[in-house]
């Protein structure tokens, strides 16, 4: 394993010399700058992240902690992070946690992040008004995710909800069962809230299953809650396309048409959704953009820049695929 002190000799200088030069502290003449920086690609080098942090005073990693990377939408989000992080001149780096909805594990990660020296967090979090965020002296950002206390970046869910209400009703669902997000996450509820407020100005019933997670493990068990319950539904707004695509599954399992005898819209637009056959009629969320803005906001955060906005909450869309009807013209 390569040391600073095999860098220091590659380069004829001293430990302390190739320090400066690792750390962009002092003054350094730019040929023995040059020749430090020679030693350490010739040597592959790459000193310790967080003994860097400590000598610095100032770490540069970020802890970015999401509830579920087997949900492709959420890779989306930290894309959108690592990128925008990585545009900084001051070279921001990322510890990643996987918390799979479980707040003992966030839990875990948090201090994971705190012992290794973060300057800052985002967070997808499932627990937004876990003691453990209340604690920390550091920023949050939470991301995908709202808190009335705390900078937030997140998509129009409550538009979103109305816009899938408003499609499905369009194309003619009458018997339109909703899937209810977790309770606890607030975007969650409000395109639920949005879609039930939309279904009864049409004076229309509605129907719902109440899920607990977005998670891809227990996604056909509610699916096959909702065709066992709901026997006739003709619609159904999933809670996330993971959800949909479980619906989607069981439609076919038990021979119901997909559009003809039941229409579905799912909420995300991960990448797989136009793969599907027939492709996933959804709601798009900016996950990459929300990523990107997370990461911007938390950087304003961690270098006490003027911030006009703390709370950043992004435009939907409808995506019109295979899982709706077409709408009739009246010509």
């Amino acid at each position: 394993m390569t040391t600073i002190k095999d860098v220091a000799q590659l380069a004829g200088v001293s430990v302390a010399t190739v320090s400066r030069v690792i750390n962009d502290r002092g003054y350094v003449h730019a040929d023995t700058r040059k020749k430090v920086e020679d030693a350490v690609k010739a040597l592959n080098f790459s000193p310790n992240e967080v003994a860097r942090s400590l000598y610095k005073r100032k770490s540069k990693l970020i802890g970015l902690l999401l509830p579920d990377i087997t949900n492709p939408y959420f890779p989306q989000l930290a894309r959108g992070v690592e990128d925008r992080m990585q545009e900084q001149e001051q070279d921001y780096r990322l510890i990643f946690g996987n918390s799979d909805e479980d707040e003992r594990k966030e839990q875990d990660y948090i201090q994971t992040f705190i012992q290794n020296n973060v300057v800052g967090v985002i967070s997808s979090t499932n627990y937004p008004h876990s003691s453990i965020y209340e604690k920390l002296k550091i920023p949050v950002v939470f991301l995908d995710r709202t808190s009335l206390d705390r900078p937030s970046v997140y998509a129009d869910g409550r538009e979103g909800g109305r816009l899938a209400a408003r499609e499905i009703i369009k194309r003619g669902s009458r018997r339109i069962t909703v899937m209810q997000g977790p309770s606890q996450i607030r975007p969650a509820q409000d395109r639920f809230e949005g879609a039930i407020e939309i279904i009864r100005d049409a004076g229309l019933d509605y129907r719902v299953i109440q899920t607990t997670s977005f998670s891809i493990n227990e996604a056909s068990v509610w699916a096959k809650e909702l065709f066992r319950k709901y026997a006739d539904t003709d619609g159904v707004i999933a809670s996330n396309d993971i959800a949909a695509m479980a619906v989607l599954h069981e439609a076919s399992r038990i021979g119901r048409k997909v559009p003809d005898d039941v229409q579905v819209i799912g909420f995300d637009d991960i990448p797989m959704s136009s793969l599907l056959s027939p492709a996933l009629s959804t709601i798009r969320q900016p996950a990459y953009e929300m990523g990107r803005e997370a990461a911007g906001l938390l950087i304003q955060l961690v270098e006490q820049a003027a911030i006009e906005n703390k709370n950043i909450q992004l435009p939907v869309s409808f995506i019109e695929r295979g899982t709706t009807r077409k709408v009739r013209s009246d010509g």
